[in-house]
């Protein structure tokens, strides 16, 4: 591991070990999604306006009797509060007497937005609308962020940007694509590719229903049909995302909403989980030391996939993650005091 230079972040060891049989990415990245029983937990929707005339969808987890810290939380790519590693979280989390409320990026809530635009790895413009909005409703509770994936990446270049926000008392990114040019290289290849596929398809399913009901001509130079016939990120990012969201191409977008550059400026206490063998991405895009503020701490670990970090038995396992997140938050919120 490094060892950091005076006044630059933490990269050390994380303490997670996998069980024997899960030390293979793929097998901690998919058995939590297909295999693994959802924890039980109850959540409430809420759906607020935003300034441009379009809706972003929030999910409450169960109200506490004291509402004394609140946990906000921000899905991956193509993810919701079904995602497995959003409703587990949030159960583990209220659990300990913590308001949990996730927001839901553009048209990821089972519902097309009404404006033409989506949401990418580096839109901010939602997020930060939300956390004022929170901000407003509860001025005097602490709140900490977890962002898993692509909102790992959006949260820590939100941080970044923001240097001197105080919405949140820290945060947490899991699994964060920090470098997005070299994971979209690195997810469109072997057996990765499957993963781009099944994110891909979703991905594509959303934008050619919002193109039969809104009039995009004027912003994407392509038609249902070849929008449809897209086969990679890359493609997606060149032909969608970049003109939808006035980048002039994949690369310049790529390059300005990675979080990688904004870790350098993040105040408030961050802690960056990782695993090496992501296959999502390629341990180059991990940052050393000298590239993190004195706020980031970045835990590695060799095993642990992508949202993965199970251990114990393959019948039962068990999510690490959600503790060691409820360990970290536990610093900064007051915990409900154990019967």
């Amino acid at each position: 591991m490094h060892t950091p230079e005076h006044g630059h972040g933490v990269v050390r060891r994380s303490h997670f070990e996998p069980s024997w049989w899960a030390r293979n990415c793929h097998i901690q990245t998919i058995w939590p999604r297909f295999f693994q029983k959802r924890r039980p937990v109850s959540y409430t929707w809420q759906r607020i306006n935003t300034p441009d005339d379009d809706f972003l969808d929030l999910a409450w987890g169960p109200e506490p009797q004291d509402m004394q810290g609140m946990v906000v939380m921000f899905h991956g790519l193509e993810g919701s509060i079904r995602s497995h590693y959003a409703n587990d979280m949030m159960a583990a989390l209220s659990e300990q007497g913590w308001q949990v409320v996730m927001m839901h990026f553009r048209s990821c809530s089972g519902e097309v937005n009404r404006q033409p635009r989506a949401y990418h790895s580096g839109e901010t413009e939602d997020p930060a609308f939300f956390l004022d909005w929170l901000d407003k409703r509860f001025p005097d509770v602490p709140k900490v962020a977890i962002g898993f994936s692509l909102g790992g990446n959006m949260l820590l270049k939100l941080l970044g940007e923001s240097p001197g926000q105080k919405w949140l008392q820290a945060a947490m990114a899991v699994s964060a694509p920090v470098k997005l040019d070299a994971c979209s290289d690195s997810i469109g290849e072997g057996f990765s590719k499957v993963y781009q596929n099944y994110l891909l398809k979703s991905m594509k399913a959303t934008l050619t229903s919002k193109m039969r009901k809104l009039d995009y001509k004027d912003l994407l130079s392509l038609t249902v049909e070849q929008a449809g016939k897209l086969s990679s990120f890359r493609e997606f990012d060149e032909k969608v995302t970049a003109p939808l969201h006035g980048f002039k191409d994949a690369q310049d977008y790529y390059e300005k909403c990675s979080a990688y550059p904004f870790l350098s400026a993040i105040h408030c206490p961050t802690l960056i989980i990782h695993s090496l063998d992501d296959p999502f991405m390629s341990p180059s895009i991990v940052p050393d030391a000298t590239a993190l503020s004195r706020s980031v701490t970045l835990e590695l670990s060799e095993f642990g996939g992508h949202v993965g970090f199970m251990q114990g038995g393959f019948l039962r396992p068990v999510v690490w993650l959600q503790q060691r997140a409820v360990d970290y938050f536990s610093e900064f919120l007051p915990v409900k005091p154990a019967k």
